[in-house]
C-alpha cells in the first residue's frame, strides 16, 4: 500500500475518533406502554394481570445519542389521544435526574426486545408537611428483556388541585390541559445487568447506579443476598463509612458520591455467592432498589478410560466438577470410514457432590467395535459450556485385540524365562573365597 493509501486510512480513523468524541445528543420523548397497579394489589415487583389498568408513560425530552436514526421522530402530542388509547397517561419530566439507559428504552422495539413497565403508588415514610394535600408519588419499574437494563423511578406529581384543574376520575389527581397526569422524576435506581452467569472462582461486578434530584442526599446503601428462602447482609454503607459482611466485597465511596455508582465487586466466587442480590439505596426522602440474579457455574472435566480388557471391553466416562446439577452425557460411535451415530445402553453411577458443592458422575458403556474397530466419544453438554465437551478413544476389533493379547502374553512369558535364567545362572556361578581375618 502506498503512502497515499496509508494517509487515507489515518484520516478516516481520526475522523471516526472525532465523531465518537463529538457524539451528538438529542432530547426526545420516550413513550412506554405500562400498567398501573391498583392499590392493595401487588407492590414492589412485576405482578399478574389482576388489579391492573393500562397506562402510558411519557418521559419528556430525554437526551439520547443521535446517530441519524432519530430523523423524523416527533414528540408526543397529548391532545391526539384516540378512544382506544390507554386509560391513564403519565407525563414525566427528567430535568432533575439522568437516565443513562434511555437509549435502550427508545430502541427496544427495533432491537426485538420487550419492555415491561409497571407503575405503583409510592408512599413516603416521612411526608413533607408542605405537600400533604397537594402531591402524590408513584414508582415506575421498567425492565427490558434480554440483557436489561432495569430501572426504578420515583415520580412526584405536579399541579395543584385547588386551581380548578380537572381531576382524574380514578386517581383524583389534577390533569393537564392535554388530559395527562404531570409528574417529575426525582430519583432513579438502575442496573445494566439484571442477571449474570459467572464461573466459579471468577470475580463479579454487580452494577447498581442511581441519580437523585438536587437537595436529596444519599443516606445509605445496602447490598443483601437472598437465596433459598434466607437472606443476609453483604455490604452496608452509611454516610462516610462502609462495612463488608462478605470477605473481599468492595464498594468505591468516591464513585458512589461523585458518579452515582453503587456497584459491588465480589472476588473469588464460590457457590455460596449464588442468589438474588438486592441493591437498596436510601435518600433523605426516597428509597428504591434493584435486584440482580447471580448464577455461579462450574464447567465439567471429562475423562474417558478403558475399565476392562475383557471382551467385550467396557468404557467409563468420568464427568467431574460441574455446577449446576443438570448435565447431559451422550455416547457416539464411529467406525472407520463410517458416520458418527449415537449409542444407547449406557449406565450411570450415583451422583456425587464435593465439599465445594460441585457434582460428579460416571457413565459406563459396553463397546462393540465390530470387525474393523470403532472410535467411541463421550460428549457432555452443560450450561457452563459454549459448546459440547468430549473425549474419545479407539477400540480395536476382537481379532486384533486377541492377537495383541497373545503377543503381550508371549512377551511376558519370554521375559519370565529370561528372568529365571538369570537367577539360575547367578545361583550356579562360583563365588570368590573369603580371606580369613587374623586377630592381633
Amino acid at each position: 500500500m502506498g503512502s497515499e493509501g496509508w494517509c487515507l486510512l489515518v484520516c478516516l480513523a481520526l475522523s471516526g475518533a472525532a465523531d465518537a468524541v463529538e457524539r451528538q445528543w438529542r432530547p426526545v420523548d420516550v413513550i412506554l406502554d405500562c400498567f398501573l397497579m391498583g392499590e392493595g394489589g401487588h407492590r414492589g415487583g412485576f405482578a399478574s394481570s389482576e388489579n391492573m389498568v393500562k397506562a402510558l408513560l411519557v418521559l419528556r425530552q430525554v437526551p439520547v445519542p443521535d446517530d441519524g436514526s432519530l430523523e423524523g421522530l416527533t414528540d408526543f402530542q397529548g391532545g391526539a389521544l384516540a378512544k382506544d388509547d390507554p386509560l391513564i397517561t403519565f407525563e414525566a419530566s427528567v430535568n432533575l435526574i439522568q437516565i443513562p439507559q434511555a437509549e435502550a428504552l427508545l430502541h427496544a422495539d427495533c432491537s426485538g426486545k420487550e419492555v415491561t413497565c409497571e407503575i405503583s403508588r409510592y408512599f413516603l415514610q416521612a411526608r413533607p408537611k408542605a405537600t400533604v394535600e397537594t402531591a402524590a408519588w408513584f414508582i415506575t419499574n421498567v425492565l427490558v428483556s434480554g440483557e436489561g437494563p432495569s430501572i426504578s423511578m420515583v415520580m412526584k406529581t405536579l399541579g395543584d388541585a385547588e386551581n380548578g384543574s380537572v381531576l382524574h376520575p380514578m386517581l383524583k389527581l389534577p390533569l393537564s390541559p392535554q388530559g395527562t397526569v404531570r409528574t417529575e422524576v426525582e430519583f432513579q435506581v438502575t442496573t445494566q445487568t439484571p442477571s449474570l452467569n459467572l464461573l466459579l472462582g471468577s470475580s463479579a461486578s454487580l452494577h447498581c447506579g442511581f441519580s437523585v434530584a438536587p437537595g436529596l442526599g444519599i443516606t445509605s446503601v445496602e447490598w443483601r443476598l437472598q437465596h433459598k428462602g434466607s437472606g443476609q447482609l453483604v455490604y452496608c454503607w452509611t454516610t462516610g463509612r462502609g462495612q463488608a459482611k462478605r470477605e473481599g466485597a468492595t464498594l468505591e465511596p468516591q464513585q458512589l458520591l461523585m458518579a452515582g455508582d453503587a456497584s459491588l465487586t465480589l472476588p473469588s466466587l464460590t457457590l455460596k455467592d449464588e442468589g438474588a442480590y438486592v441493591c437498596q439505596i436510601t435518600t433523605s426522602l426516597y428509597r428504591a432498589q434493584q435486584i440482580i440474579q447471580l448464577d455461579v457455574q462450574a464447567a465439567p472435566k471429562v475423562l474417558l478410560s478403558l475399565a476392562s480388557e475383557a471382551l467385550p471391553p467396557t468404557l467409563i466416562c468420568s464427568v467431574t466438577g460441574y455446577y449446576p446439577l443438570d448435565v447431559s452425557v451422550t455416547w457416539i460411535r464411529e467406525e472407520l470410514g463410517g458416520d458418527p451415530a449415537p449409542v444407547s445402553g449406557a449406565s450411570f453411577s450415583s451422583l456425587r457432590q464435593s465439599v465445594a458443592g460441585t457434582y460428579s458422575i460416571s457413565s459406563s458403556l459396553t463397546a462393540e467395535p465390530g470387525s474393523v474397530g470403532a472410535t467411541y466419544t463421550c460428549q457432555v453438554t452443560h450450561v457452563s459450556l459454549e459448546e459440547p465437551l468430549g473425549a474419545d478413544t479407539w477400540v480395536a476389533p476382537p481379532e486384533q485385540r486377541t492377537a495383541l493379547g497373545v503377543l503381550f502374553a508371549s512377551s511376558l512369558f519370554l521375559l519370565a524365562l529370561l528372568f529365571l535364567g538369570l537367577q539360575r545362572r547367578q545361583a550356579t556361578s562360583p563365588r570368590p573365597a573369603r580371606t580369613p581375618r587374623h586377630s592381633g
